[in-house]
């Protein structure tokens, strides 16, 4: 998680956290670029996750906690168990959740 001032400076995280684990199976985010209420300034991807997955849960969460200027990557590696859709859903969504929790308790 980090905050990013505009989609320049998202998508540049985002491909920094890409190359940094370049092994990983899935690089999925959301991208908050500027008031939390303007809707035509998120971004998401689901990154090979099946569709709504990983991106819902995650901007849900993002998008719940009226923060703006904000990019979240969850890395994810496949280690062998299937997940399920419900299960990508509330991994995702937790991972974003949790991510916000320990922001709001610095």
């Amino acid at each position: 998680m980090e905050h990013t001032d505009g989609i320049a400076e998202e998508k540049n995280f985002i491909q920094t956290i890409k190359h940094k684990y370049l092994d990983a199976r899935h690089h999925c985010w959301p991208y908050v670029a500027g008031r939390p209420d303007d809707c035509q300034k998120l971004g998401f991807s689901d990154d090979g996750e099946p569709t709504g997955t990983a991106s819902k849960p995650m901007i849900t969460q993002l998008l719940a906690s009226h923060i703006g200027e904000i990019t979240v990557v969850v890395v994810r590696y496949f280690g062998g168990i299937k997940l399920g859709t419900g299960g990508l859903v509330r991994a995702y969504g937790n991972s974003v959740q949790h991510a916000l929790n320990l922001l709001n308790n610095q």
